[in-house]
């Protein structure tokens, strides 16, 4: 277990794909967590079912709260069935954010069933609506799309409140968001050695727009690269990065804490 850091929010994980499928297993990773200063995580759903489960966890666990919405890949299912029940479960007082979604222009032509490019960017669009109309930030999943996903959000109007999880993009991309007072997410890649781009960005991030997050199961931070993570391994990620930044860890630890309470309203 790493040294603890204390408070921490993790901003994005995935408890079902952790392993967790009741109570008491939500419980126990939450527990593990909380004992190196991970007192508080946001579980993310990438499609329906992994909705409603990131729900009832953040209602059977105070220390966990939810968002919800079909990831980019996904976005051909997203019929009038789908979408009544997205918003439903995104209305929930449990669920912080809308997301996540935005364009994946990796997988297409290499996954069998994955959206097309403009079915991505006509649920996007949508989700973008439904944070709006919610009053919810916007979490946002981007891989190798960064030109067309600002511009979309350029042309649809950016709700108040918009975040880039597992941010993994290079300065320039950086300074757009940073200049569109979006959030920047960081993850556990922002510690590998050869993320050479990703690092130059890091040390751009004011104080005051950055979170960082797991993304657990995946992107175990260094020196566990190709494990399973979990939330209790954030600290790894942050005494990275502070060391990037030329920070203190602790202070480091107090600005996402309190960027993640404002950001997703936590009480």
């Amino acid at each position: 277990m790493p040294e603890a850091l204390s408070p921490l929010v993790d901003a994005h994980t995935h408890l079902d794909a952790c392993g967790a499928s009741d109570a008491a297993s939500v419980a126990e990773i939450l527990d593990r967590a909380e004992s190196v200063g991970v007192g508080r995580v946001v579980t993310v759903a990438d499609d329906l079912e992994a909705a409603r489960f990131a729900v009832d966890a953040a209602n059977w666990d105070s220390r966990v709260w939810a968002a919800v919405a079909i990831h980019p890949t996904r976005a051909n299912v997203l019929d009038d069935d789908v979408k009544a029940e997205i918003e439903r479960l995104a209305s929930n007082p449990r669920v912080v954010a809308v997301g996540e979604t935005g364009l994946d222009y990796y997988w297409p032509g290499k996954l069998d069933g994955c959206a097309t490019v403009p079915e991505q960017q006509d649920g996007f669009r949508w989700h973008i609506d439904l944070a709006k109309r919610l009053g919810k930030p916007l979490m946002i999943h981007n891989r190798e799309a960064d030109d067309d996903l600002l511009s979309v959000l350029k042309d649809e109007g950016a709700p108040e409140t918009v975040i880039f999880h597992c941010f993994s993009s290079g300065p320039d991309t950086a300074r757009a968001c940073i200049d569109a007072g979006y959030v920047l997410s960081l993850s556990g890649t922002v510690s590998f050695k050869n993320a050479h781009a990703l690092r130059e960005a890091a040390v751009l991030i004011p104080d005051g727009q950055l979170l960082v997050e797991t993304d657990a199961p995946f992107l175990t931070p260094h020196p566990f690269r190709g494990a399973p993570n979990e939330s209790y391994c954030l600290p790894y990620t942050v005494r990275a990065l502070a060391d990037i930044r030329g920070d203190d860890p602790d202070e480091l630890a107090s600005h996402v804490t309190a960027n993640a309470e404002r950001v997703y309203g936590l009480s």
